[in-house]
């Protein structure tokens, strides 16, 4: 069956025939059939009433004996003084009944009703004395008869059956929702390797068709962005070789050259530097998009690499008369990765928080500890500056490769756009999050949340690295 509607359509069809066939067969099959026990109870009462007037109370009370043993029911005879004639002890029901009452005086929903009774009367042949047979057919399945009658256990019998049925139907249809959803966060978190699993080849509905075409994209994807990744490393290695050419002319030509010519060749030696740069960060970040490589496990104290990029920073912050100051509360606050990729991505953020604060102001660095029941323990590196900030909307392009808010002022300062997307991308790298925004008193706020690894992990670590017998 290729198409769900008709699987859902189909199923439920089937639910609702199946319960209300099962509830009507049940009810019919356990129904007590009254008609028979009926014309028992008109015959039992003529006989009973002709053996007592001719042999009298041992003649009714071995005719009644006769009829429970071969029809299996129980029957007893009074008289119009609501005396059983038999003499066989007869229970109080079977006096009530006689007398026109109920079996039980708790009949009801709460009690449940007893087997069926059947009553009869006739007078004597003489007209003189009146008797009533009371006939109790045997008990036989009372399981699917509710009380009074009511058909209540064949309606939870049709609750229950349909249930089932549409319980097997959700599963057959959120299973394959389910690991699409899972598959789909899977792939939004970077993983390319995320799929959903298709089912096999006979099952050919619209859920397996997406999920199908749901791993062919997967699939195309991430050939695509390797097919990236590796056409920015080759193109990146490839310019190495006529960069390294055009250095060393440019050492020879400035030995044979006149001063006239000095001016030139300082800006094609700044190019120079500068497309020197941009291969170096290229090739980082064709790293960076490969997604064979692991998290290291090795500790990296997190608060050692903040202080040097806080002190490398504030030397170059001078040129601009501006100043750096860290914030590190102490305390234990390694996580695990690469600590020249950190180091690379916490300075990227603290330039261009100096690129673009006002000069003479200071950008600050703060290192916080935050939990959470979702996440853990995380180290959030918050870098601040006193610049202009940047438009809301373009908060989230900030971490996109070349991207530039203005091309003007990334040429004046050298920028490429690709400082932030290397940030971006070391941290996701090491399981973390970074994120962009402006603060209500001006500036831009870069907030860098890395994992931060359990002290029991911690010390684990550090007893790998003493020998046994001082351990």
């Amino acid at each position: 069956m290729k198409s769900l509607f008709l699987k859902i359509f189909l199923s439920f069809w089937v639910a609702q025939a199946l319960f209300l066939v099962l509830a009507i067969l049940v009810t019919l099959a356990f129904r007590p059939r009254t008609s028979s026990w009926e014309a028992l109870l008109a015959g039992a009462l003529n006989d009973s009433v002709t053996a007592y007037e001719q042999r009298g109370s041992a003649g009714v009370r071995e005719y009644l004996n006769t009829l429970e043993s071969t029809q299996h029911v129980r029957a007893f005879l009074f008289n119009e003084n609501m005396e059983e004639v038999s003499h066989r002890g007869a229970p109080d029901w079977a006096a009530r009944v006689a007398s026109g009452g109920s079996r039980t005086p708790h009949e009801g929903y709460i009690f449940p009703a007893p087997p069926p009774v059947l009553r009869d009367s006739r007078a004597s042949s003489d007209g003189l004395h009146r008797y009533t047979l009371i006939l109790s057919p045997p008990p036989g399945p009372r399981l699917f008869l509710g009380p009074r009658g009511l058909p209540i256990p064949g309606l939870i019998i049709a609750v229950i059956s349909s249930g089932l049925v549409c319980y097997l139907l959700a599963w057959l249809l959120t299973m394959p929702v389910v690991r699409l959803r899972a598959a789909t966060r899977q792939l939004a978190a970077g993983d390319l390797t995320a799929r959903a699993g298709a089912p096999n080849a006979r099952r050919r509905d619209e859920v397996a068709g997406l999920m199908r075409d749901f791993d062919a994209m997967a699939g195309r994807l991430e050939n695509l962005v390797k097919a990236q990744s590796r056409l920015l490393n080759d193109i990146s290695h490839e310019l190495r070789s006529p960069l390294a050419r055009l250095n060393v002319a440019l050492g020879l030509a400035r030995q044979r050259a006149n001063p006239d010519s000095a001016t030139m060749l300082d800006r094609i030696e700044l190019e120079a530097g500068r497309l020197n740069e941009l291969i170096g960060r290229l090739l980082t970040l064709a790293r960076m998009e490969d997604g064979d490589r692991h998290i290291p496990s090795t500790p990296v104290p997190l608060q050692d690499v903040v202080l040097s990029v806080a002190e490398d920073a504030e030397f170059e912050a001078q040129a601009r008369h501006c100043h750096v100051r860290s914030e590190i509360p102490a305390g234990s606050w390694e996580v695990r990765g690469d600590a020249s990729l950190l180091h690379s991505a916490i300075e990227n953020v603290v330039r261009n928080a100096i690129r673009y604060t006002r000069e003479g102001s200071t950008v600050e660095i703060h290192l916080e500890r935050t939990t959470s029941a979702v996440k853990g323990s995380e180290a959030v590196v918050r870098v601040t500056d006193h610049g202009d900030g940047v438009p809301s909307d373009a908060l989230q392009k900030l971490f996109q490769p070349f991207y530039r808010l203005d091309d003007a002022r990334g040429r004046q300062t050298g920028g490429v756009g690709l400082g932030l997307a290397i940030t971006e991308r070391a941290v996701r790298f090491h399981g973390g999050r970074v994120s962009a925004r402006n603060r209500a008193e001006g500036g831009l706020m870069v907030e860098i949340h890395l994992p931060l690894i359990s002290a029991a992990f911690s010390a684990e670590r550090h007893l790998e690295g003493i020998p046994a017998s001082l351990a």
